[in-house]
């Protein structure tokens, strides 16, 4: 594993973290098995850990908790998320931040996150929506200066809304942000645009996720892909998006360097942009976490390649159904 700087931190942290939301929103999930994915994922030098309240309801931040009290030894890092107070994910446009992240629900939650995590910090706290219309809204920059006075965060962030990389410039030109969480992988190349040079301009952390654009990219759905009920991807991978997207996932495959997978292929793609300071693939398997840990050790993905993968950027607009 390598490690990158984690922004104006400072933190060392393990170029491939780990997303916790499938041990809890998606189907299959299994706590002995996540457990020890984990702890695998801990052994190989993960030590950067992605969570939320809304995961399950505590559910992820609990095993995450376990995680972290079972190494006491070991400098882990915990992100965690608030939850809209409405539950709208993503928020509506020009709803009132009083109606999503109210001052005293922004405590309520952290406190609760803590109990989760059975730890008296937590390293970054996350909204785990935004409208960069609240950027300057006095409630949510005073929580959160007063829970880091507190000792009780020691980082503060903004999770981006889907397919919105330009919806949080304004929040973090206040200064105020440590830490932006956006989606951004061989399909989703805007936060390159606006986004990653504001953040190397003020030392802000870059977390990627979605790196395989909910499982697009990994090279394992078909058009007639199917998921249990009550298994969020049902709802995301609707007919209009589940068929262009395989499609343009196929196109991707004859580009795979030999010996190597398409996953591996999506986690290099990233790792190749140093404004990126840490990944954080859904595992919840140990075979995930040795996979996806191993492309930190690979050799770089070749120009001539990188340049090819460019060319398969695809630029969306939120819909219904992207969530």
């Amino acid at each position: 594993m390598k490690y990158r700087r984690f922004g104006r931190t400072g933190w060392q942290v393990g170029e491939i973290g780990y997303g916790m939301w499938g041990m809890a929103g998606w189907t299959g999930s299994d706590d002995a098995e996540s457990l020890a994915a984990l702890q695998q994922s801990v052994d190989l030098g993960c030590n950067f850990f992605d969570t939320a309240w809304a995961y399950g309801d505590g559910h992820s931040e609990h095993l995450l908790g376990r995680l972290l009290n079972g190494n006491p030894d070991k400098a882990l890092y915990a992100a965690t998320k608030v939850p809209p107070k409405n539950r709208k994910w993503p928020p509506r446009k020009g709803s009132s931040i009083d109606e999503v992240f109210p001052p005293e629900y922004i405590r309520e939650y952290a406190e609760k996150s803590l109990k989760n995590l059975n730890r008296p910090y937590v390293d970054l706290l996350q909204f785990h929506v935004w409208e960069d219309d609240w950027a300057n809204d006095a409630g949510w920059q005073r929580t959160m200066q007063d829970l880091k006075r507190e000792g009780l965060v020691h980082a503060v962030g903004i999770s981006l809304n889907r397919w919105e990389p330009w919806n949080g410039l304004k929040t973090i030109r206040t200064g105020l942000i440590d830490a932006v969480q956006v989606i951004y992988n061989i399909f989703d190349q805007s936060p390159e645009d606006e986004l990653f040079p504001l953040c190397r301009e003020l030392d802000v952390a870059v977390i990627a996720r979605v790196p395989f654009d909910e499982g697009s990219l990994t090279g394992t759905l078909t058009k007639d892909s199917k998921w249990p009920e009550g298994d969020w991807r049902g709802t995301y991978f609707v007919p209009e998006n589940l068929i262009p997207t395989v499609e343009r996932a196929d196109a991707l495959k004859p580009l795979v360097p030999a010996g190597s997978s398409m996953s591996d292929m999506a986690l290099r793609f990233i790792l190749a942009n140093e404004d990126v300071d840490v990944i954080i693939p859904g595992m919840r398997k140990p075979v995930h976490v040795k996979s996806n840990i191993a492309a930190s050790d690979a050799d770089p993905l070749a120009p001539s390649l990188l340049a090819e993968l460019r060319k398969h950027r695809w630029d969306r607009k939120t819909t219904e159904w992207s969530q």
